[in-house]
């Protein structure tokens, strides 16, 4: 089991955590890692673009010179591509951008995400998370003492106030244990998690 150094909120070790092998210690995979970030980048996309082909421009109708005769290239419509207000050419139109993967993939490219953030010293435990009141120049301190920049903040049940003194702040987003998903956890340098997050993790996802 790995063993990392519990913080306090002003940046001091009081203690030590054993972290759980079968969430922080599984095999990383890098393939399903890299397909779950492509899949919720995927899945965020609308799809919903549009631009109307020759067939769907208004107008254009009547044969606007006849075939030979005119000196002029032959032309069946003024909606075809080359014309001005004409259609476009291969248009794009809506369509559903879902990659699907499956339960266990989910949950060992997540396990996989976490274990790397392990191993590279990159996971910060804090024994409590708790504000008694909604203020982000009180949160930021905390970030300074853990010396933390650009972070992702997991906390665990009760943390409104948490989540409301950090939403402010730049380059920091706060995700409870059922909302963590593998792109937050690796586009973020450092994942900061409270002891009870961790078990909830742990609980949830082993």
């Amino acid at each position: 089991m790995a063993n990392v150094s519990v913080y306090n909120m002003e940046g001091k070790v009081v203690g030590e955590m054993e972290l759980s092998d079968a969430v922080f210690g599984a095999k990383v995979n890098e393939h399903l890692v890299h397909l779950a970030v492509v899949a919720q980048l995927a899945n965020k996309r609308q799809g919903t673009q549009k631009a109307k082909t020759r067939s769907e421009v208004s107008g254009g109708g009547r044969k606007p010179w006849r075939q030979k005769g005119t000196g002029h290239a032959r032309q069946g419509s003024t909606r075809a591509p080359q014309w001005k207000g004409g259609g476009v050419v291969f248009a794009p139109t809506p369509r559903d951008y879902t990659i699907t993967l499956n339960k266990k993939e989910k949950r060992a490219a997540l396990k996989s995400a976490l274990t790397s953030r392990v191993q590279e010293n990159k996971f910060i435990v804090v024994d409590e998370l708790k504000m008694d009141e909604i203020k982000t120049k009180k949160f930021q301190e905390v970030l300074n003492n853990l010396k933390v920049g650009k972070a992702l903040v997991v906390v665990g049940k009760d943390s409104d106030n948490v989540v409301l003194s950090a939403r402010n702040i730049a380059d920091v987003k706060t995700a409870y244990v059922n909302t963590i998903n593998v792109y937050d956890i690796l586009k973020y340098n450092t994942v900061v998690a409270s002891k009870d997050a961790v078990a909830g993790i742990e609980e949830v996802y082993a």
